[in-house]
């Protein structure tokens, strides 16, 4: 019983993504591409993945092009499921 009680307390907010902000155009939003490369698994080619996400910008501070990192959070509106954290780092994505 106290093992998932410590189970729960230890899992705070949800998984962080790495992209490019591809729209501002809403107020207190932001629309972030993430990119992935996957491997086939019959073929073994390498493909790439592109998701595009809602993300809660409250300062409106981000613009077009834009590294930024999300994460995940409790849903903010029908498609908002994410917030911004900060810039990336330089070299990742």
């Amino acid at each position: 019983m106290d093992t998932k009680a410590t189970k729960k307390e230890k899992k705070k907010g949800g998984s962080i993504l790495r992209g490019v902000v591809i729209s501002d155009k809403m107020n207190k939003t932001i629309v972030v591409s993430v990119s992935r490369f996957l491997k086939h698994p019959k073929y073994g080619k390498f493909y790439k993945i592109s998701k595009k996400y809602k993300a809660h910008d409250e300062d409106n501070k981000y613009k077009t092009g834009d590294k930024v990192e999300i994460v995940e959070t409790r849903p903010i509106s029908k498609d908002k499921k994410f917030k911004v954290i900060n810039h990336a780092k330089a070299g990742q994505e």
